[in-house]
């Protein structure tokens, strides 16, 4: 591989990472205990209406 065959991964990435940084400031922010409660619970859910619908 010689230097003028270059693809500028480590580059290519940076624009990435200033993407993901950016988020982190204007994005809304959910405890993921939270996220695991409420698929818990529309688990529980789907099952029940699948008992009640069989």
């Amino acid at each position: 591989m010689s230097s003028g065959d270059n693809s500028g991964g480590l580059m290519s990435s940076a624009g990435l990472v200033r993407y993901f940084d950016s988020q982190g400031r204007n994005a809304i922010s959910i405890d993921p205990k939270t996220v695991i409660a409420f698929c818990v619970l529309f688990g529980v859910f789907v099952q029940i209406l699948s008992l009640t619908v069989a």
